[in-house]
């Protein structure tokens, strides 16, 4: 199915305002379309005359569709809808008397201009099923008011209006709570719904007659409400924008929509939605990610106090072996508490990882046998990886580049210095690391399977088992030093 854009551009001479009009439209014709109890259809003139194509339709959600397929793409010739080449020519609604059947049913069509700047550029087609129609109720009378309304207001070019629009993503709808001001901000009708949520906020009585600003102004501490100008314009019905109010116990979003069907403010329409539930479990995401980041900050510290009691273990024991045994379990330990003190400091479970992996470069050729000589160059970037990818990962950058420094490099040679290449490639779905050193390369006879280096069975067992990767350890391709390749798959 083509966007309008795709239309825009490949069938029409619309200009790029013209196109933002239409974009403001669709914004809020969900909202049309509900009042309506109708399909609407966006209809774009064909850049030669020929007839005009369907860019967009919206179904309603208070009534039956009365179209069963999408009919976005499909084109429509001059003479074939009369209606829609009457209401483009002159500017004006269109209504026709007796209704089209579609598939067995009655379908009342009517055509409205779409102005701006004094010039029509669409036409929306407004689509009634006759079969969900039945003797309307107060309620329904104040939709299809509304409605009428702001039909009136797209053919006269005043609607939409330019401005701020809505900054939530759980904007309210017509069946959260409607309600109807004049143009003082009284309340001329207000929906069961509507109803409802002014008495979650302690109405006793009814809406109908009073004014919604200075009403909930009685019901809302000054700490729960915007500035005085924005509760006005948005309650009176003046501004087309939306603020969030509420007391304690209760939040509303408050969506305001002015009327202007001849170009003078008649009025408004406002929509309540009740979103105290939503805003309860907002809060509970936060503290969960709070309390997250609390347990990453400990277990770091925790890690921390761990490798500081190692270290002191070490220096009290005479064996160099085991004195060396424990300075690598301070390593070891050491990359993990980089992890977690990454994931203290982030609000989502994922670690931007090039950061840590500079930094455990450093802590290696720091504390490593070659006395800082040997340095460490990434090339690529990790990106961003899972937690649980990040943690297995560190443990296996940190052993890789300890056995590069104290295996391809001799410590007692002050004259030694090298260069240790990680070269990072993401591809779909796959994250390829590979570490070259430049030193004196592997043993002779050397075999992957065979080796019995506690390093290498901790990056192997991690490769392929926590990250379900493969490890490859080699000879470089040019020149001397030793290539280790690390392939693991990413979600």
């Amino acid at each position: 199915m083509p966007s309008m854009i795709e239309l825009v551009r490949s069938h029409t001479d619309l200009g790029e305002e013209d196109v933002a009009w239409l974009q403001l439209i669709m914004a809020d014709w969900q909202i049309i379309a509900d009042l309506s109890f109708a399909d609407l259809v966006l209809w774009l003139p064909d850049e030669r005359g020929h007839g005009f194509w369907a860019a967009a339709q919206m179904r309603p959600t208070t009534g039956p569709t009365a179209y069963i397929d999408d009919i976005v793409g499909t084109f429509v010739p001059v003479g074939r809808r009369p209606m829609l080449d009457e209401a483009w020519a002159h500017g004006r609604l269109v209504r026709e008397g007796d209704p089209e059947w579609r598939d067995d049913v009655p379908v009342r069509v009517e055509a409205i201009p779409v102005r701006r700047s004094g010039r029509v550029i669409a036409v929306i087609a407004r689509n009634t099923n006759l079969l969900g129609v039945r003797t309307p109720s107060r309620l329904e009378l104040s939709y299809l008011q509304t409605a009428a309304d702001l039909t009136q207001m797209i053919s006269g070019g005043f609607f939409p209006e330019v401005g701020q629009r809505s900054d939530h993503a759980d904007s309210p709808r017509v069946g959260d709570g409607f309600l109807r001001v004049d143009a003082a901000g009284m309340v001329v009708y207000a929906s069961p719904n509507a109803l409802s949520v002014y008495r979650r906020l302690g109405l006793s009585g009814d809406l109908s007659g009073l004014s919604l600003a200075d009403l909930t102004r009685q019901l809302v501490p000054p700490r729960r409400r915007p500035d005085e100008e924005t509760l006005s314009a948005v309650l009176g019905g003046r501004a087309h924008r939306d603020t969030e109010i509420g007391s304690d116990q209760v939040s509303l979003i408050v969506r305001a929509i002015p009327l202007r069907p001849q170009g003078e403010h008649i009025g408004g329409v406002i929509l309540v939605r009740d979103v105290t539930d939503l805003r309860r479990r907002d809060r509970e995401l936060i503290t969960k990610d709070a309390t997250i980041r609390e347990i990453h900050h400990r277990v770091k510290n925790n890690l921390q106090t761990v490798a500081a009691l190692l270290r002191l273990q070490a220096r009290r024991i005479d064996s160099e072996e085991a004195k060396l045994a424990l300075e690598e379990a301070v390593r070891r330990v050491g990359s993990i508490a980089i992890v977690h003190e990454t994931l203290s400091q982030a609000v989502e479970e994922t670690v931007a990882f090039d950061e840590i992996a500079d930094r455990l470069g450093s802590m290696v050729t720091d504390v490593g046998s070659s006395g800082g000589r040997v340095r460490v160059r990434r090339e690529g970037s990790f990106g961003v990886l899972p937690s649980e990818s990040a943690t297995a990962l560190a443990m296996v950058l940190t052993e890789v580049l300890q056995n590069a420094v104290e295996h391809g490099y001799d410590a007692e040679d002050a004259a030694t210095s090298g260069l240790i290449t990680v070269t990072v490639q993401r591809l779909v779905g796959r994250l390829t690391m590979v570490v070259d050193d430049d030193g004196r390369g592997l043993p002779e006879g050397f075999d992957l399977d065979r080796s019995t280096n506690l390093g290498l069975s901790i990056v192997r067992t991690l490769v392929e088992s926590e990250l379900g990767g493969q490890l490859t350890v080699g000879p470089r391709s040019a020149g001397a030093g030793t290539r280790a390749g690390i392939d693991v798959p990413l979600e």
